[in-house]
């Protein structure tokens, strides 16, 4: 009896590929997007020197319903919250990183594009754990370890060009505070994925 309850439970459960109840994949991308766009929509006509075009919108808009869309397929044959939200903190850590490296690179040096290095080692890393909680851990806490050695870097390059200015101007600890800002995201993020990781081992153990 209680395996036939199962088995109905898994048929109309919320992963059934044949008609049962499941959620949908694109519908929470697509309401993520419209609420999240509407930060520069009502930017572009309430604050001045605010001003996206038809095309930044349409670009701003794919990357975030990109981001959602990545989210729903990593996640939607996990339960578990610790994991939701360790994946959750990932793709919007590494989506920020990008996004503030861009702008670095257009505005301020084109040195920002290290940066990027540190998404593609969390990329490789997911991989090769194949989104399993235990290796996802370990390839967030590399990613973190990235992040800090791509500043360290950046600092000895920074002594190497300019030996009689010191490194620890206003700008340069603005950018050790959002780079340990970033730093502190996938170490969170690795953390819950171990947290997650030993929720399975002792549900496995049961």
């Amino acid at each position: 009896m209680n395996t036939e309850m199962h088995a109905d439970k898994t048929v109309t459960g919320r992963t059934n590929d044949s008609g049962g109840r499941r959620r949908s994949l694109w519908k929470s991308p697509a309401i993520f997007t419209v609420l999240v766009m509407q930060i520069p929509l009502l930017g572009s006509h309430f604050v001045d020197g605010w001003n996206w075009s038809s095309g930044d919108f349409v670009l701003v808009g794919t990357l975030l319903f990109g981001i959602g869309l990545t989210y729903e397929l990593v996640t939607r044959n996990r339960d578990a919250i610790a994991y939701r939200a360790a994946v959750g903190i990932a793709i919007a850590a590494a989506f920020l990183l990008a996004w503030v490296n861009v702008v670095q690179m257009a505005d301020v040096t084109h040195a920002a594009v290290m940066y990027f290095a540190v998404p593609i080692v969390g990329g490789i890393g997911a991989a090769v754990a194949r989104l399993q909680p235990k290796g996802m851990a370990r390839a967030l806490f590399a990613t973190a370890l990235a992040q800090a050695l791509v500043l360290a870097v950046g600092l000895i390059i920074l002594n190497t060009r300019n030996p009689q200015v010191s490194s620890w101007t206003p700008p340069a600890l603005r950018g050790f505070g959002l780079n340990a800002f970033f730093l502190m995201l996938f170490v969170g993020s690795a953390l819950l994925f171990r947290k997650a990781g030993r929720g399975e081992s002792v549900a496995g153990a049961l």
